[in-house]
């Protein structure tokens, strides 16, 4: 099974360019993120045709957050990242395909930094390190997919000393990504590629993606119950030169699940 996760960086004018990465990568899962576009403008219809399934949170001008899932239709669990009902961006979806839990979301850039959306951000990390937990507590496989808004390390991100004020690279950003994998989460691309530099997100100023001068900021992140399916990850990389891209390159892992079956039906015999 190959989940992905894409910041596309705008639905409406960049269908013909999601389209095209379904057609020719198939994931069976794909989170996207930046949707900027109201509910009702989701291009279901064309998202059908080509093979999926969705589930979507939209919002006008803004954020806006989808799941599809080749093949099925994606069964919804959560709208919303709980913790806060007042919160009305569009930010979190959850849902069951198949034996997976998959959550996607956006979470908050922050900048500038101190401030009030530096704030939110950090507010937003801990509601979500909370739900983690929860998720966690279930013992089910979940992948939670999608752009973090967060370099973790001086490896994810080109020339750091540049990065030391912004909100995607302050110590308290990091901090926060650190507790959330420290509760028992795998950085899955991290995980397969420990020393690689790799990189998600490339400015459109400045030449950034010619000169690879990027961030690593989408990430994918495992339960303990889910880690010992991953059996490779990556970046579709060269969708970052085509033409009228978005900013961010799909991200993807690649799961065994019969394996993660076989396992579990084992476990089970040798409790009996």
């Amino acid at each position: 099974m190959r989940v992905a996760t894409f910041n596309i960086n705008g639905i409406g004018s960049r269908l013909p360019a999601l389209l095209e990465w379904l057609e020719e990568k198939k994931p069976d899962v794909a989170c996207l993120q930046e949707l900027k576009a109201p509910q009702e403008r989701f291009p279901l219809a064309e998202i059908n045709a080509a093979g999926y399934g969705a589930i979507w949170q939209g919002q006008k001008s803004w954020n806006g957050v989808a799941i599809l899932a080749r093949g099925t239709d994606p069964v919804e669990v959560t709208r919303g990242l709980p913790g806060d009902d007042s919160d009305e961006q569009s930010r979190y979806l959850e849902a069951v395909i198949g034996d997976l839990v998959v959550a996607c979301l956006y979470l908050p850039n922050g900048n500038p930094a101190p401030g009030p959306k530096f704030d939110y951000k950090l507010a937003w990390f801990e509601r979500l390190i909370t739900r983690a937990q929860q998720l966690l507590e279930t013992g089910a496989p979940v992948v939670i997919a999608g752009d973090y808004n967060v370099m973790p390390t001086e490896l994810d991100v080109y020339k750091p000393e540049r990065w030391l004020t912004d909100a995607l690279f302050r110590p308290e950003s990091r901090e926060a990504f650190h507790r959330l994998v420290n509760q028992g989460w795998t950085d899955s691309v991290r995980a397969m590629h420990p020393d690689e530099v790799i990189y998600t997100f490339y400015d459109y100023f400045r030449n950034a993606y010619g000169r690879n001068a990027g961030l690593r900021i989408d990430h994918l992140l495992l339960s303990p119950s889910l880690a010992p399916a991953l059996r490779a990850a990556g970046t579709d990389h060269e969708i970052r030169g085509r033409d009228k891209p978005s900013d961010h390159v799909p991200t993807w892992i690649e799961l065994d699940m019969e394996a993660l079956a076989t396992r579990k039906a084992a476990s089970k015999v040798n409790k009996v």
